[in-house]
């Protein structure tokens, strides 16, 4: 089985946080057999004015020490994910690392960049966050930006972005957009989350959500376990999100997790509620990763 998770904030934590152990390392993803583990390139919390690109180009000399010293190993596309064998695929978290400059969007890819979040918590060139309460929606550079990344087959990732963004890449993006770390409303009234009518949105588009492990967007608290996690990925399920849905943990980036589930050595306890809950092993397949390289096929790799 492949198993996929969108989202960690490891290379930042490795680069600009030294003091910090991160909880995703080489020997947790092996143990919790992940295929393909999604680390952004974090644009900071500072927004534009806090060095977005130079963060990030910290972040991905962390990237290339790794590969140097303990054998991480990039892919150019998704569907290069192995069952047995760990790989890493680049994202970015923040479009202001683009700078406003179209550029930027090929010299990312270059590196590997395969996916990018439009906005942090702050407002960009690109976008408008869903922290901010603005009911605007993509900015006019953020469509050249926009239309970049989709000639490069670049997913455009809604996690953080306002809902006027997100209708806009919905009825407007050519491609399908997806959600790389976001949780149901309906069970956590938290403004990162998605409404159903969001879920149902990005399911009957062809897009994706990964669910992501923070307690404060599954219960509102700081405590959860992989029974809430298993609650948000039912409730998108129910929606019609079945082949729409899969894993966005968050780790290293959010200041707990659950109490089971830990690091990606604790993924499968997931996949073991899932089974508990009556789904059978081809859904559970999907949603361990299947979901997620059929929605790059989908954007055409």
């Amino acid at each position: 089985m492949i198993i996929c998770d969108t989202h960690c904030d490891t290379l930042y934590m490795r680069a600009l946080q030294p003091d910090h152990t991160p909880c995703v390392t080489m020997d947790a993803m092996k143990r919790g057999g992940v295929s393909l583990q999604t680390c952004t390139l974090f644009a900071g919390g500072q927004g534009v004015h806090g060095h977005p690109y130079e963060k990030a180009m910290a972040e991905y000399t962390a990237f290339e020490k790794l590969r140097e010293r303990e054998g991480w190993e990039a892919v150019n596309s998704p569907l290069e994910a192995e069952k047995g064998k760990v790989k890493i695929l680049l994202s970015i978290e923040g479009g202001e690392i683009f700078q406003g400059k179209v550029e930027r969007v090929h010299e990312f890819y270059e590196r590997g960049i395969r996916m990018a979040a439009l906005t942090w918590n702050n407002e960009n060139e690109i976008a408008y966050p869903a922290k901010g309460g603005s009911k605007e929606g993509i900015k006019p550079l953020g469509w050249e930006i926009l239309r970049e990344m989709a000639a490069l087959k670049m997913a455009a990732d809604t996690s953080h972005l306002n809902e006027a963004g997100f209708w806009d890449l919905i009825d407007k993006h050519s491609q399908p957009p997806m959600a790389s770390h976001s949780c149901a409303k309906k069970l956590c009234d938290h403004f990162r989350n998605l409404t159903d009518e969001q879920i149902r949105a990005m399911a009957g588009r062809g897009g994706w959500i990964g669910v992501n492990f923070y307690p404060a967007f599954l219960t509102g608290s700081t405590h959860a376990t992989v029974r809430d996690i298993a609650d948000h990925i039912d409730h998108i399920c129910q929606l019609g999100g079945e082949k729409h849905v899969g894993f966005g943990s968050d780790f290293d980036g959010i200041e707990c997790a659950p109490v089971d589930c830990q690091s990606p050595a604790d993924v499968p306890a997931i996949l073991d509620e899932l089974r508990r809950r009556g789904y059978g092993e081809d859904a559970i397949s999907d949603i361990a990763g299947g979901n997620f390289l059929s929605y790059y096929r989908r954007l055409g790799w």
